[in-house]
């Protein structure tokens, strides 16, 4: 194991049980595809290839696009 996995896993040993079950979740689904990559629902390809155009464009939101994202969230 590496010593940035050590770090991961004793960083989620001092969250909640839940948070705890839900990273377990992630690693578990992450290790068993083999680096397969998700499938993409036809509802989405649209946004999908936008984004990836948007990407080799280098088209990226700024630092205050971002923040204002984040800010939707906070309570």
């Amino acid at each position: 194991m590496t010593k940035l996995l050590e770090q991961a896993f004793a960083a989620a040993r001092r969250l909640p049980a839940e948070s705890q079950d839900e990273i377990a979740r992630a690693v578990l689904h992450l290790a068993s595809h083999d680096g397969e990559p998700e499938p993409i629902h036809p509802a989405d390809l649209a946004a999908v290839l936008e984004g990836l155009g948007q990407a080799r464009r280098r088209e990226f939101a700024t630092d205050t696009e971002i923040e204002a994202a984040f800010r939707r969230f906070d309570p």
